[in-house]
């Protein structure tokens, strides 16, 4: 990405070591270089302390592919108004991703200018904290998507102050919209970006914030990073003070991991910092708690392998893999007998009861908890010697709604993290039958679990990925794929007869039979609901008629 194309100049190409960087030059040669003309500059005055150089930037390989709203952005502003890009937004931009979430230094007065900015752009506008001169831009595109912008002022003297009391390195850049070819890199930022490498901007980064912690694990993960040795040990240091970081900015942090690439790698990497304790608590009381065949690992390490199935599962079910490219047949069946519902799978798991965050994370931090009562459950069975867990689903339930409660999570997420925890042995238990789901049993799957039911039925998949691991018979993965099949096609394609018939009768029609109010409606009616699915009752009359002799006995 970085070094200079074959048609630069000619001076330029003899610069190609130093692309994206600002150097110093006297009489053609590089007597200085680093990440901002101000730092090249000091560089150069340290060898040849009386000469005035030439300070430039070198260009390069792929230029910004900087979005058109940048320049409308500007464009708004008064041409004395100076602007930055910083933060991730740089770092995405030279990593070529998409960006919709951008922040912005707006020296001066800053709540007035973003005001002015949001006005000019027909977008709406929001003070996030007026004392500290934050405000938020929100523009909707005719495609329904969002662009977020967020204005701050300056919090140190300078540019570079302000970038050097931010998290990481790659975090650390700017670009001055007024002159937008050039990279302001303080602190080597894409030098670290090309290393692959994840480097705090200071040893007080961690300290100062520790919620930096789980910020740096999902950036490792998301972007496939390694930490560096020394901001590793930082963050181990700041580990205890997530006690102090509120549960919010926990959960924000977090939710962002469950849905990242790889969720399984960040865990374990939250586990071996010893951040489990401070804040998913509750996992530490998986290890070591071994299980019974097909189970070959502990509960924890099951609840790992589960998180790591479960993304390829959805990556086969969300995407168009090439032929070739499944993994194995295992996976390759998934694709055959499913692949048809990958459009609805993307858009269940791209659902959002709250703005930014996906249902595909309420499923991952369903997954990590459904074991989660394992350990308390745990029985063995005194005649078999078989390990059992009687009822680690429902209490497992408890446990994950109690977590995401205290994470303040919403109402409605809570709801169906609960749901999927709770019933997420009935495509198992179904699968373990040996024969095809009946019509009764798909219906009370989704009466109990309703939506809920399209995530259970992934975790099923990959839970039973997890527990049989390499040695997962084909005959059995075929079953639970099958069963899984039977419920997605129950739910999307036929919705009205399998999975939700219309009322054919009301707890009135009823009363009007001689019924008195009370728990017995509610079961006479859940009876016909089942007589319908069943082809047994097609018509108002025939509801009548069930319910009469119903009541007969």
């Amino acid at each position: 990405m970085f070094p200079l194309s074959d048609d630069a100049p000619a001076r330029n190409r003899t610069l190609a070591p130093y692309a994206g960087r600002w150097v110093a030059l006297l009489r053609g040669e590089v007597i200085g270089q680093g990440g901002t003309p101000e730092q090249a500059l000091i560089a150069a005055r340290f060898s040849h302390p009386k000469e005035t150089p030439e300070i430039c930037f070198v260009p390069m390989e792929t230029p910004w592919n900087l979005p058109p709203l940048l320049m409308r952005i500007r464009a708004a502003l008064p041409p004395e108004q100076p602007i930055y890009l910083v933060g991730g937004a740089v770092r995405d931009l030279l990593l070529e991703q998409p960006v919709h979430d951008f922040d912005f230094i707006l020296p001066g007065e800053t709540l007035r200018r973003s005001r002015l900015l949001a006005d000019r752009l027909g977008a709406a506008y929001y003070p996030l904290d007026a004392a500290r001169n934050t405000a938020r831009v929100v523009l909707v595109n005719e495609d329904g998507t969002r662009d977020v912008l967020d204005f701050a002022a300056l919090r140190a003297p300078d540019l570079e102050g302000d970038l050097r009391d931010r998290d990481f390195s790659i975090n650390a850049m700017a670009v001055n919209l007024r002159d937008p070819d050039k990279l302001l890199d303080p602190l080597g930022g894409a030098a670290d970006l090309r290393a692959k490498r994840l480097r705090a901007c200071s040893s007080a980064a961690m300290r100062n914030d520790p919620v930096r912690v789980l910020r740096a694990i999902r950036l490792a993960a998301a972007l496939d990073l390694h930490i560096e040795t020394g901001t590793r040990q930082w963050m181990r240091e700041a580990v205890p003070g997530l006690t102090g970081i509120s549960a919010e900015r926990q959960r924000d942090e977090l939710m962002k991991i469950l849905n990242g690439p790889r969720p399984h790698a960040a865990l374990r990497a939250l586990d071996l910092l010893g951040a489990l304790p401070y804040t998913l608590p509750e996992l530490e009381s998986l290890k070591g708690v071994d299980q019974s065949a097909p189970h070959t690992k502990d509960v924890w390490e099951h609840t790992l392998d589960t998180l790591r199935a479960l993304a390829r599962v959805l990556d086969i079910l969300t995407r168009h893999p090439a032929p070739d490219e499944g993994g194995s047949l295992l996976l390759g069946e998934l694709s055959l007998h499913l692949g048809r519902y990958r459009r609805q799978v993307r858009e269940h798991l791209a659902d959002e009861f709250v703005p930014d965050r996906p249902a595909r994370g309420l499923l991952f931090f369903a997954a990590l908890y459904h074991d989660v009562a394992k350990p308390q459950t745990r029985s063995v069975d005194v005649n078999s010697g078989r390990v059992r867990f009687l009822g680690h689903d429902t209490q497992g339930a408890g446990v994950a709604a109690s977590r995401a409660r205290h994470l303040r999570l919403s109402n409605e997420e809570i709801t169906r993290i609960r749901r999927i925890v709770q019933h997420h042995m009935r495509p198992i238990l179904l699968a373990n039958e040996n024969r095809k789901p009946s019509k009764r049993a798909v219906y009370r799957f989704f009466r109990d679990s309703g939506a809920a039911g399209v995530d259970i039925c992934l975790l099923s998949l990959a839970d039973v990925a997890a527990a049989y691991g390499p040695a997962l018979p084909a005959e059995r993965w075929h079953r639970q794929v099958e069963v899984v099949r039977r419920l997605l096609e129950a739910w999307w394609e036929q919705p009205h007869s399998a999975v939700s018939p219309p009322a054919l009768i009301n707890g009135k029609d009823l009363i009007e039979l001689g019924m008195r109010p009370g728990p017995m409606i509610g079961e006479i009616l859940n009876a016909v609901r089942l007589a319908q699915v069943d082809g047994q009752v097609r018509s108002r009359s025939d509801a009548l008629k069930f319910a009469r002799k119903y009541l007969q006995g």
